[in-house]
């Protein structure tokens, strides 16, 4: 229901900044908004169309690991925390290794895959939800860790630093793992809290420290290599994981004498249906999303914000920023595009720019990840899954803020 009221947000503000426009002598900007509709309509099919191809390679591959026992070997690994987060979650159910295969994913920076396992995920916690239209306790703690997006490896926004002449592309990395372990861990908190999990026990609290410890661990390793090594090595690791995992699945699949294409096969056609079905929600929030830019919305609230700053007399460098923050849940190809433009603007190692890469890193797109994720299974009644992963994504923007001062500043 929140959603549906946030959809229709966009279009009233629309209206009503493009018929203020219009008024002040911009009659030009129903020509926009009417054409920003028709663009975003194409952006969201053309998602869809790039997300079967990669929906059926990975939904292939993880049929194959299903069937080889990997899916559910990995379940029973992270079976202790797990049990405790998802407690309507059957014990070694599939969806435990689903929703780990993704969440390690997006550890990684690796959202080709993320996004086809966070999908299988969600079609495993379907199958034992007792109201298929209305949204579990599981699914939205979830969707919650996937919008808070965990990223020890922001691969792809050190490559945009790098492409934009940075002179240390790989700058970033410390503020944005500061900024998403801080928005996860947050959100966790929040929502074991509102589900009443008990966050004194003793195994969610090792796990949590440990994550704490890892998270650290890695900060400390990069910030003593060298700066041209951080940006090679982060990358090598993440693809080599990725890709041992995959030879895992095979193996498995050899030593249980599978025929693996037949198997392959079978959960890429899983991944073409899927895609189709993700369409409608696509073009819904997309659309929505491309008429609010377009009708100059975005800018006013920038603008809005920038002054109240101003006015009560604090630190403004980074209000340039702001438009990537507020963009950033509203659609990952927006605030990336901001991103670009400001390191274009301001300079690639402007403090502006830093800032801007930082809470790009911060979390994922929170409307898409809902849109699409719930739109997978045919969610509707999505409960109070918006506010909490609206929670986790203001935090993780406040957290990139402050990590620039601290590194930057």
């Amino acid at each position: 229901m929140v959603l549906n009221y946030i959809w229709i947000a966009f279009f009233l503000i629309a209206f009503v900044v493009a018929v203020v426009k219009s008024f002040l002598g911009e009659p030009e900007i129903w020509s926009d908004v009417m054409g920003a509709s028709f663009t975003s309509a194409a952006n969201a099919f053309e998602i869809a169309l790039y997300l079967t191809g990669v929906l059926s390679l990975w939904l292939g591959l993880m049929k194959i690991g299903e069937k080889a026992g990997v899916i559910q070997m990995f379940g029973r690994a992270v079976s202790p925390l797990f049990s405790r987060l998802f407690p309507g979650v059957p014990k070694n159910h599939p969806a435990m290794g689903s929703m780990f295969m993704n969440m390690s994913a997006n550890m990684l920076g690796l959202d080709n895959a993320a996004t086809p396992l966070g999908l299988k995920a969600m079609q495993e916690l379907q199958s034992i939800n007792k109201e298929k239209d209305r949204a579990t306790d599981a699914m939205i703690m979830f969707l919650v860790l996937n919008a808070s997006g965990l990223c020890l490896i922001p691969i792809s926004i050190m490559m945009y630093r790098a492409q934009a002449g940075a002179a240390n592309p790989t700058d970033v990395f410390l503020p944005i793992l500061v900024a998403t372990f801080i928005a996860t861990f947050v959100g966790i908190v929040a929502l074991c809290i509102k589900q009443r999990i008990r966050l004194a026990d003793p195994v969610l609290l090792s796990w949590l420290g440990g994550m704490a410890v890892i998270v650290g661990g890695i900060v400390w390793f990069f910030s003593s290599l060298p700066r041209e090594a951080v940006q090679l090595w982060s990358g090598v690791v993440a693809n080599v994981l990725l890709f041992g995992v995959i030879l895992l699945f095979i193996l498995a699949g050899l030593r249980r004498r599978l025929n693996m294409y037949e198997i392959f096969i079978e959960g890429a056609k899983d991944g073409f249906k899927t895609a189709v079905m993700i369409i409608p929600y696509l073009v819904a929030i997309l659309v929505a999303i491309g008429m609010f830019r377009a009708s100059g919305a975005m800018d006013f609230i920038t603008d809005g914000l920038a002054w109240c700053v101003a006015s009560f007399g604090f630190d403004a460098d980074w209000v340039g920023a702001l438009p990537t923050a507020i963009m950033k849940p509203l659609s990952g190809s927006g605030s990336r595009g901001l991103m670009v433009d400001l390191m274009n603007t301001y300079g690639a190692d402007s403090f502006v720019a830093r800032v801007s890469a930082s809470i790009q890193g911060s979390t994922d797109t929170m409307f898409y990840v809902l849109a699409v994720y719930f739109g997978s299974v045919g969610v509707r009644k999505t409960r109070y899954a918006v506010s909490y992963a609206l929670l986790a994504d203001v935090i993780g923007s406040i957290s990139g803020i402050v990590a620039a001062y601290i590194f930057f500043k």
